[in-house]
């Protein structure tokens, strides 16, 4: 696991060529599409009217806001109304009247209510770029994507003892893994700053109101469907969010995004992509939470057998093989927390590098416990939706 890991974040750093394909190319100017931006929000009363402020700065000329609020949160329909109220020509509220909520059910309440030709997607508590759409819109005609992903970003790195950590995940993940998956031609879309062809998501019938992945469920159907995905990856473009407030939001919202990859795997839709390689790729990705559960369950046994027994000095230091990617990763996460403070401008401080390092063991044990929470979620069918509390530990001017 930890060789896998290594391989997929060095694929943005291999070559120039490939770290230069990982931003956004230079727009034209032009505003050639017209965009429908869908901010769901539950119980986001906190959040929201900043991060529709920040969206309304957008200098693209052409699109409409749609906050999606629920019928039983009074709250934050109250904040959604108000904006609406303000900006009449652009922000407009759907009401989702679903029973039990959850994201893609507000989705898909909104999707019939695009008049864009591009569907994007943003959280409640996201900051966004003013030239996103811009980019987005060029990214679109420049290519004839079908869906453009871009770059999120959590930066609130000094919260907490796993905010580091955390924040470094979402680093390698959009600056490099995506990257590599688009090219491979199988891609899990990341949650949001997601932009799909309107016509298209239509299509394939939006998104799956069940699976508690939604994005990486439409990110595996349309990959199957063949469709061009580009991704994009620019620190100064990048929607900035912040980590969960606390261990226990954390432990919720990786099992919900690892039990979506048991469910998405067990669907199968991926077994439709046509090549190969592709495939096995679609089934590394989709079941690595089972591989983590199994990990964080040898956890202890291999604590026991190192205090408890006794072997040849052979097999011994044959056991210690695999400390040695795991140390490679460790010194890879370091550099790539330097660039991390490069393109954020952050001072990091040589703390920083102990925090990271020193923080990775305990980091695993709780995505472990996240993933084993998971098989068991789902070996029990339970799917309801855990819902990430946000407090704007990221907002900055």
């Amino acid at each position: 696991m930890a060789m896998g890991t290594l391989w997929w974040m060095m694929h943005a750093w291999r070559t120039p060529e490939n770290l230069a394909e990982t931003r956004f190319a230079e727009p034209d100017g032009k505003h050639g599409l017209s965009f429908s931006l869908l901010l769901p929000a539950r119980h986001e009363q906190e959040v929201l009217a900043h991060t529709v402020a920040r969206v309304l700065e957008s200098r693209h000329g052409d699109y409409e806001v749609l906050v999606i609020v629920g019928h039983d949160d009074p709250d934050t329909g109250a904040v959604a109304e108000e904006l609406a109220a303000r900006h009449p020509d652009r922000v407009r509220v759907v009401v989702d009247t679903h029973e039990v909520k959850n994201k893609p059910k507000a989705l898909n309440t909104a999707l019939p209510h695009c008049r864009g030709e591009v569907v994007g997607v943003f959280d409640a508590e996201d900051q966004v770029h003013p030239d996103l759409l811009g980019h987005v819109d060029y990214a679109f005609r420049s290519t004839g994507a079908t869906v453009v992903q871009g770059g999120v970003q959590l930066i609130n790195f000094n919260s907490s003892w796993y905010s580091l950590r955390n924040c470094m995940e979402y680093f390698f993940w959009f600056r490099s893994r995506l990257h590599l998956h688009a090219r491979r031609g199988f891609i899990p879309l990341g949650g949001n700053t997601v932009f799909v062809r309107t016509q298209v998501l239509r299509t394939v019938g939006g998104w799956d109101q069940e699976c508690l992945a939604e994005d990486c469920d439409l990110g595996v159907r349309l990959s199957s469907a063949g469709a061009r995905v580009v991704v994009a990856y620019d620190a100064d473009m990048v929607t900035r969010e912040e980590t969960p407030d606390s261990l226990y939001g954390l432990l919720k919202q990786r099992t919900r995004w690892n039990q979506g990859f048991l469910q998405v795997y067990r669907k199968r839709e991926w077994t439709h992509l046509p090549a190969l390689n592709q495939r096995l790729l679609a089934r590394w990705t989709l079941i690595t939470p089972f591989l983590q559960a199994v990990a964080g369950l040898l956890i202890p046994i291999g604590i026991a057998f190192a205090l408890l027994t006794d072997v040849p000095v052979g097999v011994a230091i044959f056991t210690f093989v695999p400390v040695l990617p795991a140390l490679a990763t460790f010194v890879f996460e370091a550099v790539g927390l330097h660039d991390f403070g490069v393109q954020y401008g952050f001072r990091i401080r040589p703390w920083h590098y102990v925090k990271l390092v020193a923080g990775g063991p305990f980091y695993q044990v709780v995505l472990s416990a996240a993933a084993i929470r998971a098989v068991w979620r789902e070996a029990r069918g339970q799917h309801g939706w855990e819902l990430t509390r946000h407090v704007g530990a990221h907002l900055t001017r």
